[in-house]
């Protein structure tokens, strides 16, 4: 079950006992975004024996940068909370405009966990009329083991030297600097030699993914080649998750600037760049 899972195939196998659903809406650290409460809203609605992931449980608490990847007894600590096993079938969904399942899906893959993501968000489950269960989600805690990456990220000081195509996932006003950023020790604009694409680009006017091929039509309008190596950055880490799970939805596997412009636009020394 690794890439997407629509809703109807999931509600065929709600209950069954290796599933896990896990809800990743989440804001936090994305401003701008709309106010959102992801444990209320989670409590006032949630697909039949979800949890709460909460993904401000899966960062560096001691990085001064907002939702670094987390370390590794963080990670494996949260996945036992949770009752996340070896054999555990992981389906992530979200309710946030930012997609925000794509940022858990690759935080897991760090740690060697796979995952589908749900195709729609719980709007979609709501509107076609699927079960909808209330109020917290406790789970039995488990022994939890982290495994090998099965996904890529990069550092500062890899962006600094890299030969890697660039791609970012902001909007085209951020990228260009027509939008001063929104935090304010960030200078305007975007790294030397990035291409952009509004992460919003990979989805159908109804919320859905596009299809494969009009995916593919993405990165190749932006001048893109997915068969040589590619990193996807951000605003800091969220929405850049997006492109990497879009190239994986394509059969590429892209790293991810986790400190992203957060990291670069406030950083003395670092080249920016300005216009498309």
């Amino acid at each position: 079950m690794d890439g997407l899972i629509t809703t109807e195939a999931l509600a065929a196998i709600l209950g069954e006992d290796d599933l896990l659903v896990l809800d990743a809406t989440y804001t936090s650290t994305i401003p701008g975004a709309a106010k959102q409460d992801p444990g209320a809203e989670f409590e006032a609605g949630h697909i039949p024996g979800a949890r709460l992931l909460d993904l401000d449980t899966l960062v560096d608490a001691e990085n001064p940068l907002p939702s670094m990847l987390p370390k590794r007894s963080v990670f494996e600590a949260r996945m036992a909370e949770l009752g996340v096993t070896a054999t555990s079938r992981i389906v992530l969904y979200d309710n946030s405009p930012h997609h925000t399942a794509c940022r858990a899906w690759w935080v897991l893959r760090m740690f060697g966990v796979n995952a589908a993501i749900l195709d729609g968000n719980m709007g979609h489950w709501r509107a076609e009329g699927r079960p909808v269960q209330t109020g917290p989600q406790l789970a039995a805690a488990t022994a939890f083991t982290a495994g090998a990456p099965a996904a890529q990220i990069r550092t500062l000081d890899e962006m600094r030297t890299t030969t890697e195509q660039i791609v970012d996932a902001r909007s085209a006003a951020r990228f260009t600097g027509e939008e001063a950023d929104p935090r304010p020790e960030c200078a305007a604009g975007h790294m030397p030699g990035a291409k952009n694409i509004p992460y919003g680009r990979f989805f159908a006017s109804d919320g859905h993914w596009k299809s494969p091929e009009a995916i593919r039509a993405v990165f190749d309008d932006a001048g893109l080649d997915l068969k040589q190596p590619l990193v996807a950055t951000c605003g800091s880490g969220i929405t850049a998750a997006v492109i990497v799970f879009a190239a994986h939805l394509l059969g590429h596997d892209i790293a991810l600037y986790d400190g992203s412009w957060t990291e670069w636009g406030a950083q003395p020394d670092t080249a920016k760049a300005l216009g498309a």
